[in-house]
Protein backbone atom coordinates (compact mmCIF):
# COMPACT_ATOMS: atom_id res chain seq x y z
CA UNK A 1 0.00 0.00 0.00
CA UNK A 2 1.30 3.47 -0.71
CA UNK A 3 1.83 6.16 1.00
CA UNK A 4 -1.32 8.17 -0.67
CA UNK A 5 -3.40 5.29 0.14
CA UNK A 6 -2.87 5.45 3.82
CA UNK A 7 -3.31 9.14 3.30
CA UNK A 8 -6.95 8.61 2.49
CA UNK A 9 -7.79 5.89 5.01
CA UNK A 10 -6.47 8.26 7.60
CA UNK A 11 -8.32 11.47 6.06
CA UNK A 12 -11.26 9.55 5.76
CA UNK A 13 -11.66 8.47 9.50
CA UNK A 14 -10.63 12.08 10.76
CA UNK A 15 -13.40 13.43 8.68
CA UNK A 16 -16.14 10.87 9.83
CA UNK A 17 -14.43 11.32 13.62
CA UNK A 18 -14.49 14.95 13.63
CA UNK A 19 -18.01 15.39 11.80
CA UNK A 20 -19.38 13.24 14.53
CA UNK A 21 -17.82 15.01 17.27
CA UNK A 22 -18.70 18.73 16.18
CA UNK A 23 -22.68 17.63 15.51
CA UNK A 24 -22.92 15.72 18.38
CA UNK A 25 -21.08 19.18 20.56
CA UNK A 26 -23.25 21.85 18.78
CA UNK A 27 -26.74 19.74 19.02
CA UNK A 28 -26.40 17.60 22.60
CA UNK A 29 -25.85 19.05 26.03
CA UNK A 30 -23.87 17.00 28.00
CA UNK A 31 -25.61 13.93 29.66
CA UNK A 32 -28.35 13.95 26.58
CA UNK A 33 -28.73 10.78 24.62
CA UNK A 34 -31.36 9.71 21.91
CA UNK A 35 -32.24 5.74 21.36
CA UNK A 36 -31.80 4.72 17.91
CA UNK A 37 -32.38 0.97 18.75
CA UNK A 38 -32.51 -0.73 21.82
CA UNK A 39 -29.07 -1.33 22.15
CA UNK A 40 -28.06 1.60 20.52
CA UNK A 41 -27.70 4.93 21.71
CA UNK A 42 -26.01 8.17 20.54
CA UNK A 43 -25.11 9.54 24.56
CA UNK A 44 -22.98 12.40 24.50
CA UNK A 45 -20.78 12.62 27.20
CA UNK A 46 -16.95 13.90 27.70
CA UNK A 47 -13.78 12.38 28.72
CA UNK A 48 -11.01 14.54 30.22
CA UNK A 49 -9.09 11.70 31.09
CA UNK A 50 -7.99 8.01 29.75
CA UNK A 51 -9.31 4.75 28.80
CA UNK A 52 -12.38 4.23 31.37
CA UNK A 53 -12.28 8.21 32.22
CA UNK A 54 -9.42 7.52 34.19
CA UNK A 55 -7.06 10.40 35.21
CA UNK A 56 -3.01 10.69 36.01
CA UNK A 57 -3.86 12.00 39.17
CA UNK A 58 -6.39 9.14 40.61
CA UNK A 59 -2.46 7.78 40.73
CA UNK A 60 -1.03 10.26 42.73
CA UNK A 61 -1.64 13.41 44.67
CA UNK A 62 1.56 15.35 43.93
CA UNK A 63 0.13 16.82 40.38
CA UNK A 64 -2.86 18.19 40.16
CA UNK A 65 -6.11 17.68 37.69
CA UNK A 66 -4.81 20.59 35.16
CA UNK A 67 -1.40 19.09 35.14
CA UNK A 68 -1.78 15.77 34.66
CA UNK A 69 -4.23 16.57 31.43
CA UNK A 70 -1.35 18.74 29.94
CA UNK A 71 0.96 15.81 30.77
CA UNK A 72 -1.29 13.36 29.15
CA UNK A 73 -1.82 15.53 26.17
CA UNK A 74 1.83 15.91 25.54
CA UNK A 75 2.14 11.86 25.94
CA UNK A 76 -0.81 11.40 23.56
CA UNK A 77 1.07 13.79 20.93
CA UNK A 78 4.65 12.30 21.13
CA UNK A 79 2.81 8.71 21.10
CA UNK A 80 1.76 9.68 17.74
CA UNK A 81 4.32 11.10 16.51
CA UNK A 82 5.76 7.66 16.83
CA UNK A 83 2.92 5.95 15.41
CA UNK A 84 3.59 7.84 12.06
CA UNK A 85 6.85 7.41 12.08
CA UNK A 86 6.33 3.89 12.30
CA UNK A 87 3.92 4.10 9.28
CA UNK A 88 5.86 5.53 7.03
CA UNK A 89 8.91 3.36 7.84
CA UNK A 90 7.17 0.07 7.32
CA UNK A 91 5.02 2.24 3.92
CA UNK A 92 9.30 2.42 2.74
CA UNK A 93 9.82 -1.13 3.31
CA UNK A 94 6.95 -1.98 1.48
CA UNK A 95 5.12 -4.12 4.59
CA UNK A 96 1.92 -6.00 4.05
CA UNK A 97 -1.35 -3.90 3.47
CA UNK A 98 -2.70 -5.32 6.34
CA UNK A 99 -0.22 -4.00 8.69
CA UNK A 100 -0.14 -0.56 7.06
CA UNK A 101 -4.13 -0.42 6.46
CA UNK A 102 -3.95 -1.18 10.69
CA UNK A 103 -1.78 1.20 11.53
CA UNK A 104 -2.75 3.84 9.67
CA UNK A 105 -6.47 4.01 11.25
CA UNK A 106 -4.76 3.28 14.60
CA UNK A 107 -2.78 6.61 13.75
CA UNK A 108 -5.79 8.58 12.69
CA UNK A 109 -7.57 7.75 15.72
CA UNK A 110 -5.05 8.68 18.27
CA UNK A 111 -4.72 11.82 16.14
CA UNK A 112 -8.80 11.93 16.30
CA UNK A 113 -8.85 12.50 19.98
CA UNK A 114 -5.99 14.10 19.99
CA UNK A 115 -7.31 16.86 18.20
CA UNK A 116 -9.72 17.09 20.68
CA UNK A 117 -7.41 17.64 23.82
CA UNK A 118 -5.76 20.06 22.16
CA UNK A 119 -8.59 22.68 20.63
CA UNK A 120 -11.78 21.82 21.70
CA UNK A 121 -11.16 23.49 24.67
CA UNK A 122 -10.46 27.07 22.76
CA UNK A 123 -13.57 25.86 19.61
CA UNK A 124 -16.26 25.13 22.04
CA UNK A 125 -17.69 26.54 25.26
CA UNK A 126 -18.96 24.46 27.95
CA UNK A 127 -21.88 21.89 27.28
CA UNK A 128 -23.25 21.97 30.63
CA UNK A 129 -26.60 22.89 30.47
CA UNK A 130 -25.97 23.89 27.31
CA UNK A 131 -25.89 23.05 23.63
CA UNK A 132 -21.78 24.57 22.85
CA UNK A 133 -21.47 27.25 20.44
CA UNK A 134 -18.36 26.75 17.73
CA UNK A 135 -15.86 29.81 18.58
CA UNK A 136 -17.73 32.00 20.72
CA UNK A 137 -17.36 35.17 21.62
CA UNK A 138 -16.56 34.89 25.74
CA UNK A 139 -14.05 31.75 24.38
CA UNK A 140 -13.63 28.23 25.32
CA UNK A 141 -14.24 26.38 28.35
CA UNK A 142 -10.62 25.29 28.39
CA UNK A 143 -7.03 26.48 27.62
CA UNK A 144 -5.11 24.91 24.63
CA UNK A 145 -3.92 21.16 25.59
CA UNK A 146 -7.17 20.91 28.15
CA UNK A 147 -10.07 20.27 25.83
CA UNK A 148 -12.10 17.21 26.56
CA UNK A 149 -12.62 14.16 24.24
CA UNK A 150 -16.09 13.74 23.15
CA UNK A 151 -17.64 10.36 22.97
CA UNK A 152 -20.88 9.66 21.70
CA UNK A 153 -21.32 5.67 20.79
CA UNK A 154 -23.26 3.86 23.74
CA UNK A 155 -23.98 -0.16 23.12
CA UNK A 156 -26.27 -1.42 26.05
CA UNK A 157 -26.99 -4.58 24.27
CA UNK A 158 -27.79 -6.28 27.55
CA UNK A 159 -28.24 -5.26 30.94
CA UNK A 160 -29.98 -7.62 33.97
CA UNK A 161 -29.60 -9.74 37.27
CA UNK A 162 -27.52 -12.59 36.44
CA UNK A 163 -28.32 -15.64 37.61
CA UNK A 164 -28.57 -17.52 41.11
CA UNK A 165 -26.50 -20.26 40.39
CA UNK A 166 -23.56 -18.32 38.65
CA UNK A 167 -19.74 -18.20 41.10
CA UNK A 168 -19.25 -14.69 41.96
CA UNK A 169 -22.11 -12.69 40.08
CA UNK A 170 -25.06 -14.73 40.49
CA UNK A 171 -27.69 -12.34 41.49
CA UNK A 172 -25.70 -9.36 40.93
CA UNK A 173 -27.36 -6.69 38.11
CA UNK A 174 -24.84 -6.47 35.33
CA UNK A 175 -24.72 -4.49 32.23
CA UNK A 176 -23.37 -5.14 28.69
CA UNK A 177 -22.04 -3.10 27.10
CA UNK A 178 -21.45 0.01 29.60
CA UNK A 179 -18.27 2.45 27.56
CA UNK A 180 -18.97 5.16 25.68
CA UNK A 181 -16.77 5.44 22.44
CA UNK A 182 -16.33 7.45 19.42
CA UNK A 183 -15.50 6.85 16.00
CA UNK A 184 -11.48 7.35 16.98
CA UNK A 185 -11.85 4.66 19.73
CA UNK A 186 -12.98 2.56 16.78
CA UNK A 187 -10.10 2.74 14.60
CA UNK A 188 -7.46 2.58 17.53
CA UNK A 189 -8.94 -0.61 18.68
CA UNK A 190 -9.99 -2.28 15.34
CA UNK A 191 -6.06 -1.54 14.38
CA UNK A 192 -5.18 -3.49 17.42
CA UNK A 193 -7.66 -6.23 16.56
CA UNK A 194 -6.50 -6.26 13.42
CA UNK A 195 -2.63 -6.80 14.40
CA UNK A 196 -3.63 -9.50 17.36
CA UNK A 197 -5.71 -11.32 14.72
CA UNK A 198 -4.44 -11.19 11.70
CA UNK A 199 -0.65 -11.00 13.21
CA UNK A 200 1.06 -13.75 10.85
CA UNK A 201 -0.58 -11.41 7.41
CA UNK A 202 0.31 -8.10 9.11
CA UNK A 203 3.64 -8.82 9.68
CA UNK A 204 4.62 -11.30 7.00
CA UNK A 205 7.71 -10.31 4.64
CA UNK A 206 6.89 -9.06 1.42
CA UNK A 207 7.63 -11.33 -1.33
CA UNK A 208 9.33 -8.70 -3.09
CA UNK A 209 11.96 -9.18 -0.35
CA UNK A 210 15.21 -10.77 -1.64
CA UNK A 211 17.84 -12.15 -0.07
CA UNK A 212 21.42 -12.27 -0.84
CA UNK A 213 21.57 -15.46 -2.27
CA UNK A 214 18.49 -14.68 -3.95
CA UNK A 215 20.16 -11.47 -6.13
CA UNK A 216 23.11 -13.66 -6.72
CA UNK A 217 21.20 -15.91 -8.74
CA UNK A 218 18.94 -13.07 -10.52
CA UNK A 219 22.11 -10.90 -11.34
CA UNK A 220 24.81 -13.26 -12.36
CA UNK A 221 27.86 -11.87 -13.19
Amino acid sequence: MSLKRASVIIAVVLLIDQISKIYIKTHFQLGEDVTVFSWFKIAFIENDGMAWGTKLSDFTSLISDHTAKLILTLFRIVAVIGIGFWLVDVIKKKKSATLIFAIAIIFAGALGNILDSVFYGLLFNDSVMQVASFLPEEGGYADIFHGNVVDMLHFPIWSGVMPENLPLIGGKYFSFFDPVFNVADMAISTGIGILIVFNKKAFKESSKTHTPDQELHSNPI
